[in-house]
């Protein structure tokens, strides 16, 4: 071990993983509570890790772990980055700086435990002490079960039971420890050598525009929502052209801000301003959501890549690449699920309430796979999380716990006229169809003639027309749907 001649006690080590923020990090408050604090983040390329970082999530990463860079060192904290398999960096690094212990926060995927069972395996046997904490949740996936001892799989009797428990958790937030950098002789990679960042093209300007990653930039989008996101929120979050959401789900994926802090925030609001109960408990919702699609993919491993509902494994899904294309590039002919796509690659974040239109359109009217979606919002959302991506995609395909019935298929022209009546939100991300009144900014391939023509519009090239018709789309759906009946059991992933 490589120390400086004043430093006398040995460090302690914090793995880093998606909880990169100094305030409210059990991990970090119990490593500084052993004390000096070295921290480590590691980019796993050695497959052990699950599914590899999409695009968008690559470039958050990059910039997050910029700015954690600069707060530890506000702090005389080193943060060493190391690529490669997390199974002999962390034992190695233990043992190079001489650590007295090593802590991290759990992690709730199929592939989490064997990872970090073989490590701590390895810590122990070198004599290392290992402790892992809850950082990420208000509910462990195994603290919740209903009144015959079984885990939930329908949301509101889950979210029912956990909110006690929320409540007790969230109490425990603590502030930023006070901490003592362990000064290290050690190697570190270069973030920059890593590649996260897009450069030929780079397609990243949007995202830029868009989002500050980071711990500051999620205290401010917490601050901002708190004081006047969550008013209206019930009603606000499912119109697209306003900013009615809280945008915080990118920055609690990488744990830049705690779970606990969010949900205090919220209950602090409702407890001051009691005319938000009905706004505050609707957000407290959204989190709870996160919650069960944890315990979800927790105790069904598969869930990420396999129908939870067994009868939809015969679904018979179509294969057509060039529709896929025209999904993904926003060019379906249905503007409110065109407007979503391109919302999505440029800026990283596509609407909640317009995913569930972009999905439907995707996996009922095209019939292709709802794991083909789920794929597209890996590679190019920023809070693409791997237990919510999963979850929202079963639920719209209807073959996900507690999931729309498939027959329920959503209209993308009265999605639109419901939730962007005039247009502001299609009118923003298809602008080449921006001039169409509003009565047919959300079916241009009703307008007559003279209208299009006097707005510059020609369908089939200026504009696509639809992908497929809403009508026989809709009795297609429903068609393969009957074809699964007899197939298979009613019943969920084994």
């Amino acid at each position: 071990m490589h120390m400086t001649a004043t430093q006398t006690a040995p460090p302690s080590l914090i793995w880093l993983r998606d909880d990169l923020r100094l305030d409210d990090n059990p991990a970090l408050a119990a490593a500084a509570a052993d004390g000096p604090v070295v921290a480590l983040y590691v980019l796993d390329n050695s497959g052990k890790s699950g599914r590899p970082l999409g695009g968008a999530a690559r470039w958050w990463l990059h910039k997050s772990l910029t700015s954690l860079h600069h707060d530890f060192a506000q702090h005389g904290v080193q943060l060493i980055f190391r690529h490669g398999d997390p199974t002999h960096i962390v034992p190695a690094l233990a043992h190079e700086i001489g650590a007295i212990s090593v802590h991290w926060n759990r992690r709730y995927y199929a592939w989490s435990k064997p990872l970090d069972g073989a490590i701590k395996t390895a810590l122990g046997d070198a004599g290392i002490r290992v402790e892992s904490h809850k950082g990420s949740v208000l509910t462990e996936p195994w603290e919740i079960k209903t009144g015959s001892g079984n885990y939930f799989k329908v949301f509101t009797p889950f979210f029912r039971a956990a909110t006690p428990t929320c409540d007790a958790w969230a109490a425990f937030a603590h502030e930023t420890p006070k901490l003592t950098g362990a000064k290290v002789d050690t190697k570190s990679d270069s973030l920059a050598d890593w590649g996260l960042l897009p450069t030929k093209p780079d397609w990243s300007g949007g995202l830029a525009a868009s989002w500050t990653p980071g711990e500051a930039g999620a205290s401010e989008n917490l601050a901002r929502f708190m004081e006047s996101g969550l008013k209206g929120y019930k009603d606000n979050r499912n119109l697209p052209a306003i900013t009615g959401t809280s945008r915080l789900s990118p920055h609690l994926r990488f744990g830049e801000i705690s779970i606990r802090r969010v949900w205090n925030a919220a209950r602090a609001k409702m407890a001051a301003v009691p005319d938000l109960a009905t706004d505050g408990q609707t957000f407290l919702s959204e989190l709870g959501w996160r919650e069960f699609s944890t315990q979800l993919v927790y105790h069904y491993e598969d869930f990420p890549d396999q129908s939870w509902k067994a009868e939809f494994r015969a679904f018979p899904w179509t294969t057509d690449a060039p529709a896929l294309a025209r999904w993904q590039n926003g060019q379906t002919g249905y503007p409110i699920v065109d407007a979503g796509m391109r919302e999505l690659w440029a800026t990283g974040w596509m609407h909640n309430r317009v995913r569930m239109i972009v999905a439907s359109l995707l996996v009922k009217h095209m019939l292709i796979d709802w794991r083909e979606g789920e794929k597209w919002f890996w590679d190019t959302l920023v809070d693409a999380d791997i237990a919510n991506n999963a979850a929202g995609w079963q639920w719209v395909a209807g073959s996900g716990a507690d999931a729309s019935p498939y027959f329920r298929i959503f209209n993308p022209m009265t999605q639109g006229e419901n939730f962007d009546p005039k247009g502001q939100y299609v009118r923003k991300w298809v602008p080449e169809i921006a001039r169409l009144p509003d009565s047919f900014i959300h079916r241009p391939f009703d307008a007559p003639p003279e209208i299009l023509r006097g707005v510059g519009i020609t369908l089939g090239q200026t504009y696509p027309r639809p992908i497929i018709d809403h009508a026989k789309g809709r009795a297609r759906a429903l068609e393969a749907l009957a074809s699964l009946k007899g197939k298979a059991t009613l019943g969920e992933m084994s």
